[in-house]
C-alpha cells in the first residue's frame, strides 16, 4: 500500500480530489492511504496563526516553521508508536526542487516509507524547515503556483496510477506517454468518422500485429516531431530504428538525434 500524508493550510484544496475517480477507488481497493491534515492544528496561540511578514521587509507572507515542526514531530511519534521501525519521506514542493519525473513516480509508488508532503504557501516557508528537517524538494515544471497542494496531487496520480489493480486495465499505465519514455500514440473511438474525419483503417482491420506497428510507429512520431530530445541517445530496437528512419523519410527531414542500438 502506497501511504500518504498531506500537510497544508488548506485541506479543502486536497480532500475533494482525494475522494473522486481513481483515487478514490485506489483507496477503496486498500492500495492507497491518504491523510490530510491541517497545519493550523500545529499552533499554539488561539487564532491559529500559521504564518507572518517576512524578516527584512517585502511583499506577502511567509508560513511560520514551527508548526510544520510540531507536524512532522507528532507524525514521527504516531508512527514510531503503531509501526516500529517505519520511517517517513519528507517532500517539500518546490520550483527549486529536482524535477518530478515517471522514474520518480515509480520510486514514488515502490517506496515503503510513508509520505509527508510538505505543502507551501504565499510566499513559502521559513528557511529553517529547509535547515531543520532536510525535506526532499521536488518540482512539477519551471513556473509558480500558489502553493504545494497541487503539485503533491499531481505527485501522488502520477505515482498511484502505477500501482497494479489501480487501472481497470493493467496495460494502460503501460502503454501512456513516458511509461516508455516515449510520448503516447493516438487514441479513437466510435463512431468510426466524425464531421469528415475518420479512424485509420489499420485500427478497424483486426490485425493485431500491424496494430501493434502502427502504434508503436505513431508513438515513435509523435515524439519525434514534439519532444525529439526524449530520442537523444537513447538505445533503440531494430525495429525502431527502421520506424524511425520511414517517420524521417515522410516527414522529408533528416532524422534530428544520435539514437544507440539495442544489445
Amino acid at each position: 500500500m502506497m501511504r500518504c500524508e498531506i500537510l497544508t493550510l488548506f485541506p479543502d484544496m486536497v480532500r475533494p480530489v482525494v475522494s473522486q475517480s481513481m483515487l478514490k477507488r485506489a483507496q477503496e481497493k486498500g492500495l492507497l492511504e491518504v491523510r490530510v491534515r491541517n497545519l493550523r492544528d500545529y499552533t499554539l496561540d488561539r487564532h491559529q496563526v500559521a504564518d507572518d511578514a517576512p524578516y527584512g521587509g517585502g511583499a506577502g507572507m511567509v508560513m511560520k516553521a514551527e508548526p510544520i515542526f510540531r507536524a512532522v514531530e507528532a507524525l514521527r511519534r504516531e508512527y514510531r508508536e503503531s509501526a516500529p521501525g517505519s520511517a517517513l519521506r519528507l517532500l517539500l514542493p518546490s520550483p527549486q526542487g529536482r524535477p518530478f519525473t515517471q522514474r520518480f513516480a515509480e520510486a514514488l509508488r515502490d517506496e515503503r516509507r510513508r509520505l509527508v508532503f510538505l505543502c507551501g504557501h504565499y510566499e513559502g516557508i521559513d528557511e529553517r524547515v529547509r535547515l531543520g528537517l532536510a525535506p526532499e524538494e521536488v518540482s512539477i515544471g519551471d513556473y509558480i503556483l500558489t502553493g504545494g497542494e497541487l503539485p503533491a496531487l499531481v505527485m501522488i496520480d502520477a505515482a498511484v496510477r502505477l500501482i497494479p489493480g489501480v487501472l481497470g486495465d493493467p496495460e494502460s499505465a503501460q502503454s501512456e506517454s513516458f511509461a516508455d519514455s516515449l510520448l503516447d500514440f493516438p487514441q479513437y473511438t466510435r463512431p468510426p468518422e466524425v464531421r469528415g474525419l475518420t479512424v485509420p483503417e489499420v485500427l478497424l482491420s483486426g490485425n493485431h500485429e500491424a496494430i501493434r506497428r502502427w502504434r508503436r510507429k505513431e508513438a515513435l512520431r509523435s515524439t519525434y516531431r514534439k519532444r525529439p530530445d526524449l530520442l537523444r541517445d537513447r538505445l533503440l530496437s531494430d525495429e525502431d530504428r527502421r520506424l524511425l528512419d520511414d517517420i524521417a523519410r515522410e516527414e522529408g527531414r533528416e532524422t534530428p538525434v544520435k539514437c544507440g542500438e539495442e544489445g
